[in-house]
């Protein structure tokens, strides 16, 4: 005898009945109440008849509106709760489709702020040699570092044989923030060379290090070896970054030396993964385009 479901009764995946299969593919269909909503939340992200789950639905809707120009860079998304009203959705479905647009650099979180349309990458040509400050004026923004943590260490192992150094000598590590537009892009570590800068915990840290070298120190940046590559934020970082840990980042690791082919400093940066293109001019079209 087929067990009657009353609405009261809260439902669970084992409450079913048998019906004609023209109406049901598989000739079973779950028998939901009003109050499908104590559902489990995968449940919402079952496909719908076309195969794609409701939140690639959503997420590709918000993407085709920025791409369209309807949500323009630096915009604020509507909130969770409004976005499940004119979805028709739960918060996780939601979340899901915004933490898919983060991931692809489309939209961007801030703590107790809610969600923003991403502004355009700052573009980066590692064979020019310029300074952080200068890339985000030269680009249109507002550029401004943080000093967190400055201190004289023995040099880390992991960068001795980088700087040439041995075990137990000295360095200086600044830990400082950048931001443009007042929106945090990059954590950086610098580690400089105590002879380079002699008093260089004494100055102003909160600018720019490669401007402070050469009106201080009179050392300029000629040369740099760079090495960069895709990881992901670690928490740390991430916290200061108002982003979400393990999210892809880009990890530029830089040794400088001054014109008199000297080593200065080694540098250590966490971009955001949505906040930097790299641009490079060969310099030469013709002889790149034969190879």
């Amino acid at each position: 005898m087929q067990q009657k479901i009353h609405q009261t009764d809260k439902p669970t995946i084992r409450q079913y009945q048998k019906i004609p299969r023209a109406d049901c593919l598989c000739g079973i269909i779950l028998v939901y109440t009003k109050r499908h909503t104590a559902m489990t939340d995968s449940l919402h992200l079952l496909a719908d008849s076309a195969g794609k789950p409701q939140y690639l639905r959503i997420k590709d809707e918000l993407a085709r509106q920025i791409r369209e120009g309807g949500l323009a860079a630096g915009d604020r998304l509507a909130s969770e709760r409004l976005l499940c009203e004119r979805f028709d959705t739960t918060r996780v479905t939601i979340r899901e489709a915004l933490v898919q647009l983060e991931s692809s650099g489309l939209i961007y979180r801030e703590e107790r702020r809610g969600w923003f349309v991403t502004p355009p990458r700052l573009r980066l040509n590692p064979t020019v040699t310029t300074n952080f400050h200068r890339i985000v004026s030269e680009q249109g923004g507002v550029p401004r570092t943080q000093l967190l943590e400055k201190g004289r260490q023995t040099v880390p192992a992991g960068v001795m044989d980088v700087l040439g150094l041995k075990a137990f000598d000295q360095v200086y590590l600044l830990k400082r923030l950048r931001f443009a537009n007042e929106r945090a892009l990059c954590y950086c570590e610098n580690i400089v060379l105590p002879e380079r800068a002699p008093d260089l915990l004494d100055q102003d840290l909160n600018g720019s290090l490669t401007d402070l070298y050469a009106t201080r120190y009179d050392l300029r940046y000629a040369r740099m070896r760079l090495r960069f590559h895709p990881t992901s934020l670690p928490d740390h970082v991430a916290n200061l970054l108002g982003a979400t840990a393990g999210l892809p980042a880009l990890l530029l690791q830089r040794l400088n030396y001054d014109q008199h082919g000297r080593v200065v400093d080694y540098d250590i940066e966490y971009w955001r993964h949505d906040s930097l293109e790299i641009e490079v001019d060969t310099g030469d079209e013709e002889a790149w385009t034969k190879g």
